[in-house]
């Protein structure tokens, strides 16, 4: 049975100040809601949390997760523990005690913001294609920055409470898979090795609620980029032509049969085509059509399925319409499926329910159809991860029966969600409960009264 090893940290110490630093969290959300960035343009928002991490006496590395040769956007701090400085401390102030990982993702997406919030975006930004967009923190990534920053402001200043050594990473381009270029740009070599990846996401449930699950949490995912070719026209000659258009619109139409015929309903799997792209001009039919698509599964064995049937009938549209060529399928993004350690997990709930109380902590039913690249640190470093999902709306307007239907039935489609141009987190008490959660969660591995160990060392 897993024990811990050591005197945890006391979350209650790791907390104190923290009424002090809300309306300064307050307002550094409010600027960073304003001031999105698309993924891999995090500029001014690596800068604004290397600026206040040094500020908190954190050893900051900033310029990560770029290509080879340039700059990146990812920011690395490191704090050890003031009981590291005592008779338990390691050579030079190095921690004997644990070390975790804390990390939170800084990238905004190109949505429209609709929210009607008074400081609502109104940036645009440009795609690497050329295109400007429009850019809105529509996942709740200005949440995760400051709720870690207000992490590690308080980690700092409570520093004489805890042991061990804090890593705080703070990731660009969750949103394209950026975790990798965080690993490959140094980062085994650079930082210390943590015992535990720590992560969290906020989204459409009632703020002071939370959940997650041991095992797979969060599903694979995989983008791809079909491109189908035509022979273009004139648009009162469709007989001389091959209608691209005509050919992507059977293929979006039929992959909607893949889950609803070929995966068994004990599974899951999400089929999506987000993007099409053909043309110019109404007159004019074209030579090709784009076609975006995300998949999600939550099996290895579906995921080949899928992916299987994808291609078998793009190609097989194509063919049916005479198509000159056939398709160009090209893997973009492949996210792997996000799994939670088991005594990990079972060790974080335990501080939530402590925190939260027992009727506010959920084990998730199943795996969510979303996905994370933030499991990518645990299996690179060889070390368990886990990752939560906490509530960002007024609990003040929801009933107990209402939190009861949407661990049944899921989140209604009335309330805006994840990627929803009208998706608003609360400030409060959002902003504070995920700054008491990723601090419960950390104090659990952090040592208290002596350092060393760990709560995962088994008896």
């Amino acid at each position: 049975m897993t024990q811990p090893a050591t005197a945890a940290a006391d979350a209650a110490e790791l907390l104190r100040g923290l009424h002090d630093v809300l309306p300064g969290l307050r307002d550094l959300y409010k600027d960073l809601h304003a001031h999105p960035e698309l993924s891999f343009q995090e500029t001014r928002t690596a800068g604004i949390v290397a600026q206040r991490l040094r500020a908190a006496g954190w050893d900051v590395t900033e310029g990560l997760g770029g290509p080879e040769g340039v700059p990146g956007t990812g920011v690395v701090a490191v704090l050890r523990g003031g009981l590291n400085d005592g008779p338990n401390g390691g050579p030079n102030g190095a921690a004997e005690g644990p070390v975790i990982l804390l990390r939170a993702d800084m990238d905004a997406l190109p949505v429209r913001e609709e929210t009607g919030l008074p400081y609502a975006s109104e940036a645009t930004a440009t795609e690497p294609d050329g295109t400007e967009v429009p850019v809105m923190h529509a996942c709740g990534h200005d949440v995760h920055v400051t709720c870690l920053l207000g992490a590690t402001e308080l980690l700092a200043t409570n520093r004489a409470a805890w042991g061990g050594t804090v890593v705080a990473v703070f990731q660009p381009a969750e949103e394209v898979g950026g975790a990798p270029r965080m690993t490959e740009d140094g980062f085994l070599s650079r930082f210390p090795r943590p015992e535990v990846c720590l992560g969290q996401h906020v989204g459409p449930a009632p703020a002071g609620l939370v959940g997650t699950r041991p095992g797979p949490v969060m599903s694979a995912c995989d983008t791809l980029r079909v491109k189908v070719f035509g022979r273009g026209g004139h648009g009162s000659m469709p007989e001389t032509t091959i209608d691209p258009v005509v050919i992507a619109a059977a293929i979006v139409m039929r992959l909607q049969t893949i889950v609803s015929r070929e995966i068994a309903a004990s599974r899951s799997a999400v089929v999506t085509v987000g993007s099409l792209h053909a043309g110019t001009r109404a007159n004019v039919i074209a030579d090709e059509a784009e076609l975006g698509i995300t998949v999600r599964t939550t099996t290895p064995a579906v995921r080949d399925k899928v992916l299987a049937a994808i291609t078998r009938v793009v190609n097989a549209e194509a063919a049916a319409s005479g198509a000159p060529r056939m398709p160009e399928i090209t893997p973009l993004d492949e996210l792997p499926l996000l799994v939670n350690d088991q005594a990990a997990t079972d060790v974080v709930l335990g501080a939530f329910r402590e925190l939260l109380g027992p009727d506010r902590v959920f084990v998730l039913p199943s795996t969510l159809t979303g996905s994370e690249d933030f499991g990518h640190f645990g299996t690179v470093l060889g070390v368990p991860s886990v990752f939560w999902h906490f509530g960002g709306l007024d609990l003040a307007d929801f009933t107990e029966q209402d939190i009861l239907s949407l661990l049944e039935d899921g989140i209604p489609a009335t309330l805006p969600s994840n990627h929803s141009p009208k998706f608003a987190p609360a400030v409060d008490p959002t902003l504070e409960v995920g700054v008491r959660l990723m601090l419960a969660a950390a104090s659990a591995w952090l040592a208290g009264t002596a350092a060393g160990g760990s709560v995962l060392d088994t008896e």
